[in-house]
């Protein structure tokens, strides 16, 4: 079981991967392999004291709420995620109930932060079968992964993969256009005969760089740069991107035609929509000149745009010209995401004796608003007391606009209602996602930490719950911290100790704030975790 002293991990859990052809998979949890894992990321945590019974138990919910999210993010490692999601049986691999026959026939390619320990067990999983690949990493990986002592994510010295290091600061750079060079020519060179594995996590974009000639990947950047600064949204500035690159927006899988294409995917965006996640180099549909002009010209963008833009701009098709693309040769496979790290979370917590609530792996808007829904949810579970109507309403109309579906919020409501007559006990709710903060002031902090403060702000004066927010890559903004845990007893003790909350949040100090309150006990601190699938959020309320 899971419990505060030790580990023993052994879950059989069904999931769906998203894929076009909505397949299912059972994944299961080999115990042993992520014990140690576990109670190493375990020992960087350090609870606060409080106590509360649970059962037969006394368990600091603090503490339970850490266990939960190290759950989370262990259920999303890279080699775990590969063990999960591709299967192997004699000599064939199975992805969401689909066979592809090994016969010393597969490739691979990748590009993304978490991509080096995915290729690393595939290639053990497929071994001999792999005849070659290249992998395109951030820079400083491999020495950042063996210094933290992470060499089960790295290839061996006699792997066929190539690996290549480049996008330093997460920008595309010459190191990640050779890499995509690289990539191009293996893709390019393959038959109906071979099987690409194509593996795609966070970062993925800046690390396959392919601008169309005769645009050079500054003035793409250049373009893309000030997109984003004109405020415009995922979606556009995918638009552009799809549009001025040959390997983005399907162009990896047209080059690998008429190979079969199995792409495997760690998603790091709301929703999972492959055609964002790394710009959908494995997703077909050509985007048409109407639509790139539209974003360009909506920012005005498009005057000054270089003359290499507007040559690309001048041969895209025309929107009746563009014709849907049969793509029955490329099968894509999410393998990991925040929905995944969720369903794990909420087994942990059942094994911690809480009650979990899945809430949504969508949570968006600004933590200002996202704080005050948390708030609400718990006066809504607060066994003590019936919730108001005011609470009713306000819950039914802030779902919506922090990203929670209307089914999911009525679905979670009615189960904290049914949870709240129960005696003893705690339930535990879990969402994720990807809140924003206004910036204002120039501290350090992150969405996580200042959502955490902005929380115990919201519970100030209700006794017993407990609020955790943490990024499931570890680095909560330009911290060495994940997020924090509180509950509604923060404000008072930083009155105590002389810290004034305001002041931090106007500066956007969260983490300074977190540091100076009692030693830094509530940051959570996991270090290095090899992957992200955005937030998770926890909070726990005991009956």
């Amino acid at each position: 079981m899971c419990n505060t002293f030790e580990f023993t991990l052994s879950v059989s859990l069904t999931i769906n991967i998203s894929t076009k052809t909505a397949a299912k998979t059972v994944i299961s949890f080999p115990g042993n392999s992520i014990k140690a894992t576990m109670a190493r990321l375990l020992s960087l945590f350090r609870p606060q004291p409080f106590v509360t019974l649970l059962g037969n138990r006394n368990m600091s919910l603090d503490y339970g709420a850490r266990q939960v999210f190290v759950a989370a993010v262990e259920s999303v490692q890279p080699d775990v995620v590969v063990r999960q999601g591709l299967q192997r049986k004699n000599d064939s691999v199975f992805v969401g109930g689909h066979e592809f026959p090994l016969q010393n026939n597969v490739h691979m390619v990748g590009f993304g932060k978490a991509v080096l320990g995915m290729a690393a067990e595939v290639e053990r999983i497929v071994e001999d079968h792999l005849v070659g690949g290249v992998i395109s990493v951030p820079h400083g990986i491999q020495q950042t992964l063996r210094q933290h002592g992470k060499n089960h994510l790295l290839v061996t010295g006699s792997s066929r993969i190539r690996v290549m290091e480049g996008a330093r600061h997460n920008l595309p750079d010459s190191d990640s256009m050779k890499a995509s060079e690289c990539i191009t020519k293996l893709a390019s060179e393959l038959t109906d005969k071979d099987l690409l594995l194509v593996l795609i996590s966070g970062g993925g974009s800046a690390l396959l760089p392919a601008p169309i000639p005769p645009i050079t990947l500054q003035e793409k950047l250049d373009v893309t740069r000030k997109l984003a600064a004109a405020g415009a949204t995922i979606q556009e500035l995918n638009t552009v991107r799809r549009a001025f690159s040959t390997l983005k927006g399907g162009g990896l899988a047209r080059c690998a035609h008429p190979a079969q294409v199995l792409g495997l995917i760690l998603s790091d965006v709301i929703g999972d929509p492959l055609d964002l996640i790394a710009s959908g180099p494995t997703v077909g549909g050509q985007v048409c000149r109407e639509d790139v002009l539209a974003v360009l010209e909506r920012y005005k963008l498009l005057d000054s745009a270089p003359a290499s833009v507007k040559d690309v701009l001048g041969r895209l098709p025309p929107r009746q010209e563009v014709k849907g693309e049969e793509a029955g040769h490329v099968l894509n496979a999410v393998i990991g995401s925040n929905s995944v790290a969720l369903q794990r979370a909420a087994h942990c917590a059942q094994e911690l004796g809480f009650n979990p609530v899945v809430l949504s792996p969508g949570v968006c808007g600004d933590v200002r608003s996202v704080c005050h829904l948390y708030g609400l949810l718990a006066r809504f579970a607060c066994p003590h007391q019936e919730p108001s109507s005011e609470i009713l309403a306000n819950l039914l109309k802030l779902g919506p606009e922090v990203g929670v579906d209307s089914g999911d919020l009525r679905r979670t409501m009615e189960s904290l209602e049914r949870l709240r007559s129960q005696a003893g006990g705690a339930t535990c709710v879990l969402a994720g996602g990807e809140p924003t903060v206004q910036l204002s002031g120039k501290g350090r902090g992150g969405r996580n930490q200042e959502l955490a403060m902005r929380v115990g702000l919201e519970l100030r004066g209700f006794q017993g719950p407990v609020f955790l927010s943490g990024g499931t890559d570890g680095q909560d903004g330009p911290t060495e911290a994940a997020g924090a845990v509180t509950d509604g007893g923060l404000h008072e003790e930083a009155e105590r100790q002389g810290l004034d909350i305001s002041n931090f949040l106007n500066n956007n100090d969260s983490f300074t704030f977190f540091k100076r309150l009692s030693g830094g006990h509530n940051l959570l601190r996991p270090g290095l975790t090899c992957t992200n699938v955005m937030d998770v959020h926890v909070l726990i309320i005991p009956h």
